[in-house]
């Protein structure tokens, strides 16, 4: 969609270049969602993760999210399009070319 558009940009592999800390502090500090936007919903948070206490409320805390997803790093929510300004989940698909217009 990005290239259609012909916006330059660079495609990060979640899964082998794990972001860190500094990373996930600055997409947050960033970002337009709540935090917990980041974050998986899917069968491995619900068979693994909401045992564990996680729930919405838990998972509005920043640093909460960021915890979770350096130990969990599959449970990264992609894709994530992030500018020099601004962040966004991009899910649902037609948020992104809102963000380049």
């Amino acid at each position: 969609m990005l290239q259609q558009a012909g916006v330059d940009f660079d495609t990060v592999i979640y899964m082998k270049e794990k972001p860190d800390r500094a990373t996930l502090e600055a997409i947050i500090a960033k970002l337009e969602d709540p935090p917990g936007d980041l974050v998986r919903r899917d069968k491995f948070f619900k068979d693994k993760i909401a045992g564990e206490g996680f729930d919405e409320e838990t998972l509005a805390d920043p640093e909460v999210v960021i915890d979770l997803l350096l130990k969990h790093t599959r449970l990264f929510q992609r894709p994530v399009i992030v500018t020099a300004d601004t962040a966004i989940v991009g899910r649902p698909r037609d948020r992104v070319p809102a963000l380049f217009a």
